[in-house]
């Protein structure tokens, strides 16, 4: 599997799996042979996660996982105990990747406070790679100067093929970011899709296949998620589908700026 930083390119999502299904779908995902998991706090999963790598039989260093600090623990007391609260029900010496899931919040800690936390805890060696999450062209440049030599590993956005964000995604090629699409499948509404139906008939396979093998082509990290087995086994053969030129262009033309998330914490997107 092609990794962009360290990142296997494709991993399986985690949001909006809670309790038991947490557990069953991380399980069938280690066992269809994903090998990159992707949760946080805000998920209230990560000891179902935990407990499904225990129980994998797979060794620590053979699953990348992920997850984010939430906003609420920006500040000094909350931060590094959230982390390493994390780190215990992830089961985990340290975490492969540590994001910030959101610019703060206004009334929040300083931008300057919690960018320093996250320093911290990787110089403290709780995460072996940093990054951020939801972050704009204007703050990845400000945390870059704040973090100084500490490498910005990812940033991990909404992306799909109705919505490209190609200015971050540009700003991250150039400045050596993995790009990290969440809502990689446009929570469901690429279904039936004329031009990814047509594409997908062409290379006897779904919609959704297509739509993750066009981000993975244009070079990002997608993390898919489903409760479906087979769905889970589909999603991560999309990694081998090649597409042409000419079917990358016309995906391309698919995008329509249409933004699926945004909630009133958002910043300024770009």
């Amino acid at each position: 599997m092609k990794s962009i930083n360290g990142i296997p390119q494709i991993g399986f999502g985690t949001w909006r799996r809670r309790d038991d299904e947490a557990y069953q779908t991380v399980l069938a995902a280690l066992e269809a042979g994903y090998r990159h998991i992707d949760t946080a706090q805000a998920y209230g999963n990560e000891a179902e996660v935990g407990r499904a790598l225990s129980v994998s039989g797979l060794k620590p260093d053979d699953v990348f996982v992920t997850t984010k600090v939430w906003i609420d623990n920006y500040g000094e007391d909350a931060f590094r105990r959230s982390v390493e609260e994390s780190r215990e029900k992830l089961g985990r010496d340290k975490v492969d990747l540590l994001l910030l899931h959101w610019p703060g919040r206004a009334d929040g800690p300083s931008f300057e406070d919690y960018i320093g936390r996250l320093a911290e805890v990787y110089d403290d060696g709780l995460a072996a790679r940093i990054g951020v999450s939801n972050f704009t062209r204007t703050l990845m440049d400000k945390a870059a100067d704040l973090l100084g030599g500490r490498k910005i590993a990812a940033n991990q956005v909404e992306c799909h093929v109705f919505h490209q964000n190609r200015l971050v995604a540009d700003y991250c090629d150039k400045n050596g970011i993995a790009f990290t699409a969440y809502s990689p499948l446009a929570q469901g509404k690429i279904a039936d899709d004329p031009v990814l139906k047509a594409i997908g008939e062409a290379h006897d396979v779904s919609e959704g296949e297509i739509a993750l093998a066009f981000l993975m082509a244009e070079g990002h990290v997608v993390i898919p998620t489903s409760s479906k087995p087979e769905r889970v086994r589909s999603n991560l053969a999309a990694a081998e589908i090649v597409l042409s030129d000419d079917e990358i262009k016309r995906l391309r033309g698919l995008d329509k700026g249409l933004r699926l998330i945004s909630p009133d914490w958002a910043p300024d997107w770009d």
